[in-house]
């Protein structure tokens, strides 16, 4: 792609090949004070895909070719200044520039564009891709476009992903990729950001956030949800290892609810010898509520699991044993449990749709004064009535003297273990969307087909659609 001084009035979309336009800015000639001559750029010149080519007014300027370009690099920059530009020095050469500016270049012979923005949730460092991931990409042909810092919070730097072959860019140019792949919901900062054309792969949780709902049609953007995706097995694969840490991470964070400086009545969960241990129940014995249940037996806490399937139940009896207690879902037996329990996990996933409230407020105020409840299924709604969304900053509140923790994205508190995780789980179906793009998948992959959420305007997930009262713009999976 060439561009030349001639060409500097007017510059198509097509002279550069690119589906985003390119800016061009000059300056009056009276503002260029010193003459000098731009060389030809060679690939190896500006291998850092990161350039940001800027032209005095009044140079005779050869020909420039760009390569792999992205966005503003001060490397590239200063590289201009002090080898481009002669006749100037770099101290003086700021008020006589003009510049063109490519947002964002597909590589020459690159599929498709994989963009992993940087999480903006409240404390949450997790990222969709790890270096490795985008080796894998690159290695097929892919381009990929990393935001700065994405990943620096976990030790994930951004020379990492530039030695796996990435590009680190800004927010916005990462948003224009073909492919988005997050960890969270985009938040509303980030709804002007969705678009036609772009598929979106994270988790989304729907049914808990009709605001993101709405934002996703009217943007026409196509959004396949981690949570969705199910398996042969009838589980939820890319669910799978986040359930497992939010529900260890229950039991940690809800011994510390115990406590009294966090507002708890001072109880050790293993107790003591010759103190009771503390009363554990786990609502919902799913992935999330077998991993704090084997927390809890582990730290000695006197447990009993509720469990509405009849063969989970005598699964959960023959992997814990007398270790535990295993009770069936009912309103009266939830009730009388809740009421005489130190710590209580809610733990229930009906997939795609809102959580059933399994535990009532009058039920809470049954609890002793100082009791904690941890709901890991506030991503969803909550399974308490009396949950309401909490962050990491300000994790945990007080209602009728129980200490609530309802942080949506308790994962992001152990960040770097989640995200191994979950890309170990998520990555393959990355690499099928972008070798195939993600209808071709879909139509091959029933399982798949269940991840699609919203597509063309329309909701394609019926527990989501019921939940949010859409089912008028509901469309039926099979046929996309």
């Amino acid at each position: 792609h060439v561009l030349r001084k001639a060409d500097f009035g007017l510059i198509q979309k097509s002279d550069v090949g690119l589906d985003q336009a390119v800016r061009l800015q000059l300056l009056d000639a009276s503002q260029a004070r010193c003459r000098g001559k731009a060389h030809t750029l060679s690939k190896r010149d500006v291998a850092d895909p990161a350039v940001h080519l800027e032209f005095m007014q009044e140079l005779v300027i050869s020909d420039v070719q760009l390569h792999d370009c992205c966005v503003p690099s001060r490397r590239n920059r200063e590289f201009l200044h002090s080898r481009v530009l002669e006749g100037g020095t770099r101290n003086h050469i700021w008020p006589w520039l003009a510049y063109i500016r490519i947002p964002l270049y597909r590589q020459k012979g690159a599929q498709l564009r994989v963009g992993v923005p940087k999480e903006i949730k409240n404390n949450e460092e997790r990222v969709g891709l790890t270096p490795s991931c985008v080796r894998q990409l690159v290695e097929r042909g892919h381009a990929v476009i990393v935001e700065a810092e994405a990943g620096a919070g976990i030790g994930f730097y951004d020379e990492d992903y530039e030695a796996a072959g990435g590009h680190i860019c800004t927010a916005d140019h990462v948003w224009k990729a073909d492919l988005v792949v997050k960890v969270k919901e985009p938040v509303p900062e980030e709804y002007p950001k969705l678009r036609e054309g772009l598929t979106l792969f994270t988790y989304l949780h729907l049914a808990a956030v009709p605001d993101l709902t709405r934002a996703l049609m009217d943007s026409r953007t196509t959004a396949i949800a981690y949570e969705t995706v199910s398996s042969e097995t009838g589980g939820l694969p890319l669910l799978q290892p986040m359930s497992a840490v939010a529900g260890r991470l229950s039991i940690q964070v809800g011994a510390h609810a115990l406590e009294r400086v966090a507002g708890g009545r001072g109880v050790l969960l293993g107790g003591v010898p010759g103190v009771a241990p503390a009363k554990v129940v786990v609502i919902g014995g799913g992935i999330a509520g077998t991993h704090a249940t084997q927390m809890a037996v582990g730290l000695g806490a006197n447990v009993t699991v509720v469990e509405k399937n009849p063969s989970r139940r005598v699964e959960l009896e023959c992997e814990f044993g007398v270790k535990i207690e295993v009770a069936e879902s009912e309103t009266e037996t939830i009730g009388r449990l809740v009421g005489g329990a130190d710590l209580v996990i809610g733990s229930v996933l009906v997939p795609g749709a809102s959580a059933p409230k399994l535990v009532t407020a009058d039920m809470v105020r049954s609890m002793e004064r100082g009791s904690a409840l941890v709901d890991i299924a506030i991503d969803q709604g909550g399974c308490f009535e009396t949950s309401r969304p909490t962050t990491h900053d300000d994790p945990t509140y007080i209602w009728e003297g129980v200490v609530h923790y309802c942080v949506t994205n308790m994962p992001g508190t152990v960040s770097r273990t989640s995200t191994q995780a979950l890309t170990a789980v998520t990555m393959p179906y990355v690499l099928k969307i972008a070798d195939q793009g993600w209808r071709a998948v879909a139509v091959a992959d029933r399982h798949f087909r269940n991840g699609l959420n919203v597509h063309d305007g329309l909701v394609w997930n019926r527990p989501v659609a019921e939940s949010l009262g859409l089912m008028s713009e509901f469309r039926d999976p099979a046929s996309v």
